[in-house]
């Protein structure tokens, strides 16, 4: 049997393909989150993150773990939340033999692993499946930082050339139309010799392609 007693939140996610109902309760049962979740890394890691600041351990709660499972298990378990497997729901059951709808499966995951932890499973995922997720998960993490790092060396090189324009394009200095202009006209007596009705034509042309 999984042990329950050092868990602050319980989250059931009844996993869908684009997003998954998710909601958490306390041990003493009442909601802490309930809201649909879109099945991607970075909204994973907030929802995941804002629950662990709050309430301490968060039990990932899913009730399938194959393909559409495997990437909130993984997130989970790269942020240190611990992970289980409620059976029982995918032919319409129900381990609290309630009726659910697909709006209250979330709900009953996770009331169930805080009523009865004796029903979660462990969650078994091949080793090569999970270091592959982890090597996308990272992978992800890496271009972020890259980005981020190429972003602020371009505003840094703009601040010392012309303060006035980084201050008007640096904070959208990685969208389409302001790298065209910078790759197209390069300094700012260039820009302003290529004037505003050639400049706006470029822009649509880089808002078209983006």
């Amino acid at each position: 049997m999984i042990d329950t007693s050092e868990i602050g939140a319980f989250l059931g996610l009844d996993v869908g393909k684009g997003e998954h109902p998710a909601t958490a309760v306390t041990p003493a049962g009442k909601k802490a989150f309930d809201k649909r979740l879109p099945n991607s890394e970075p909204k994973l890691r907030e929802v995941f993150g804002k629950l662990k600041a709050k309430h301490g351990t968060v039990l990932v709660v899913v009730d399938q773990t194959a393909s559409i499972g495997a990437l909130p298990l993984a997130v989970a378990r790269d942020m240190g939340c611990p992970v289980a497997y409620l059976p029982g729901l995918g032919c319409g059951g129900s381990p609290t033999s309630i009726p659910v709808t697909d709006a209250r499966d979330a709900f009953v995951i996770a009331d169930a692993a805080r009523v009865m932890p004796h029903t979660l499973r462990s969650v078994d995922l091949e080793d090569e499946t999970i270091a592959e997720l982890e090597m996308i998960v990272g992978f992800d993490d890496d271009l972020a930082g890259e980005a981020t790092r190429i972003s602020n060396r371009l505003r840094g090189l703009m601040t010392q050339i012309h303060p006035h324009l980084e201050r008007v394009l640096g904070p959208r200095i990685q969208h389409p139309a302001v790298l065209m202009l910078l790759e197209r006209f390069g300094a700012p007596t260039q820009i302003r010799k290529a004037g505003r009705r050639r400049l706006i034509t470029y822009e649509s042309r880089a808002a078209t392609s983006g």
